[in-house]
């Protein structure tokens, strides 16, 4: 059997997305069928419709979604039909070097659905990220589904399949944070606001947040930056050794993806402090530190991909956090769309007008 849902599909680069109506199978081993009931609206998408990720039109877009399962294939245990469930992209497999070390959250063979999701016309589909969310429903493996509590927005849970699972992981899993620490976000937009959220949840006694736009770090404060520095009136390096005691902060988080403010990133952090690169930067960048200046300051400079979280773990703790009252989710939620409305919430993102459109099914 299979079913004929709505969708939002990127036909070719930098083309405008259409809804169009696609088919998706039932499951088969190994996989769910999930009725999609919320997907936030993720750079990663638009990255994914500029050519930015890679040319294999045409895609299925969205990821950053939560819904519930409809269907599961033979051999699934770890959810059944009716589990409200978080949809990710690092489904480990157990078995790769990664795995085997004990180190699941860097997973090196993750785990998507083998059948293929299609048009009309049979023309297979790439789903972003391979979960492919902005549609009414989707085939995953079984593994990208993490149940989660029900008392849950499906809007706000859906928001850690991604940027927010991202930001909060650079902080309490990359970044080490811990109680008493003190703590620079450079870039407040999803991932760096996410990134300000985790370092309060850890304990940090200071957080820094800089950015260029006075509304983000407005909204930076409300989520937990003790401190702002508009990087467009200030230097940021002199600001944050400022603001730490002449010293750097322990943990400066890159949350923009830019030579530039990597730079500052690595000379605004103290002396055997780490800094932690979670913006993405495009393949054509390149960075230039004197060696020395490496060696000398000693410390760590790590990448944080997907917050090195492990979904089984990270998940319903979060949202544990966020039905106590402790983790905001809903702050990241700036608006909710139709699907028919994403390409417009795609030039809302560009232009730094919201922190998440999220599309409700």
């Amino acid at each position: 059997m299979t079913h004929q849902v709505r969708a939002v599909i990127a036909r070719g680069k930098g083309a405008p997305v259409s809804l169009e109506t696609i088919v998706v199978p039932d499951p088969g081993p190994g996989e769910a069928l999930v009725k999609v009931e919320a997907c936030g609206v993720c750079h990663t998408d638009l990255h994914y419709r500029e050519g930015g990720i890679n040319d294999d039109f045409p895609f299925l877009l969205g990821h950053e979604a939560a819904g519930v399962v409809e269907s599961v294939g033979e051999g699934v245990t770890d959810v059944a039909p009716g589990d409200f469930v978080i949809l990710n992209w690092r489904a480990v497999c157990g078995n790769c070097r990664a795995c085997r070390r004990g180190r699941p959250q860097y997973c090196f063979d993750t785990h998507n659905a083998k059948q293929k999701m299609t048009l009309l016309d049979g023309t297979e589909l790439s789903p972003a990220l391979g979960i492919g969310a902005f549609a009414e429903k989707t085939l995953v493996a079984a593994g990208q589904c993490t149940k989660v509590d029900r008392a849950a927005s499906a809007a706000a849970a859906g928001l850690l399949g991604c940027g927010v699972m991202a930001g909060i992981g650079a902080a309490i899993n990359t970044g080490n944070v811990g109680r008493g620490d003190t703590v620079a976000v450079i870039g407040c937009g999803g991932v760096g606001d996410a990134a300000i959220a985790g370092a309060r949840l850890a304990g940090a006694a200071r957080i820094i947040a800089v950015d260029i736009d006075d509304r983000k770090l407005e909204q930076a404060r409300s989520l937990g930056a003790t401190h702002t520095v508009n990087s467009k009136t200030a230097d940021p390096v002199e600001a944050i050794r400022e603001l730490t005691g002449g010293f750097g902060a322990d943990v400066v988080i890159e949350a923009v993806g830019r030579p530039e403010t990597y730079k500052q990133a690595f000379y605004a952090r103290d002396l055997a402090g780490t800094v932690v690169l979670v913006g993405v930067p495009t393949p054509e960048m390149k960075l230039e530190l004197p060696l020395l200046d490496v060696f000398g300051r000693g410390g760590a400079l790590k990448s944080s991909w997907y917050g090195d979280c492990l979904p089984s773990r990270d998940f319903p703790m979060l949202i544990d956090l966020y039905l106590q009252g402790r983790l905001d989710l809903d702050a990241f939620v700036t608006e909710t769309i139709a699907l028919e409305d994403v390409e417009k919430a795609f030039e809302r993102m560009h232009g730094g007008d919201v922190l998440r459109s999220v599309v409700e099914l």
